[in-house]
């Protein structure tokens, strides 16, 4: 398998994960939704004690998503340090394959989604756009990426044999 290949196993191991345990993550992930929805769009009318409270109450829900996802990506496997070493010396250019993938989902998501397309609406449509935005890319976009991260971490340290070349 190329190291491209291998890089891809996350991905599409990250799909999987998210389209089994679907109802979890964008559940938690609809709490960030919510509030992005309404302090984004409402954020003049909302009172910053709110504001900050929402911020704590979305950071405690990221975590606890994070934590779940990690519960159910490792639940029976073993993962050492070792193994990710070998991993990241054997299959280096995998790892830098993640980061180029990771990148172009950001350019597409982040940059593309908010800042270009953003910057073209009117500014009266930006702040109901970007709160729009927001709410969808929680529980998809946001969600994929912490799976596809905690997939990165099992695939690099997951306690295996290492196939050889």
């Amino acid at each position: 398998m190329s190291e491209f290949g291998l890089a891809l196993e996350v991905p599409r191991w990250a799909a999987r994960f998210y389209l089994r345990h679907w109802a979890v993550v964008v559940g938690l992930s609809l709490v960030a939704s919510v509030q992005r929805l309404v302090v984004v769009n409402r954020g003049d009318h909302v009172p910053s004690g709110v504001a900050f409270a929402s911020e704590v109450v979305v950071m405690a829900a990221r975590v606890l998503l994070v934590v779940v996802i990690w519960r159910l990506a490792t639940r029976g496997e073993r993962l050492r340090w070792a193994d990710a070493r070998a991993f990241a010396t054997r299959h280096w250019p995998s790892l830098v394959w993640q980061c180029v993938l990771l990148a172009v989902a950001f350019l597409v998501f982040d940059v593309v989604a908010e800042q270009v397309v953003g910057g073209l609406l009117p500014e009266s449509a930006r702040q109901a756009y970007l709160a729009v935005l927001l709410f969808v890319k929680n529980p998809t976009v946001i969600a994929f990426t912490f799976v596809w991260w905690v997939g990165l971490i099992r695939q690099v340290a997951v306690s295996r044999p290492v196939p050889v070349r």
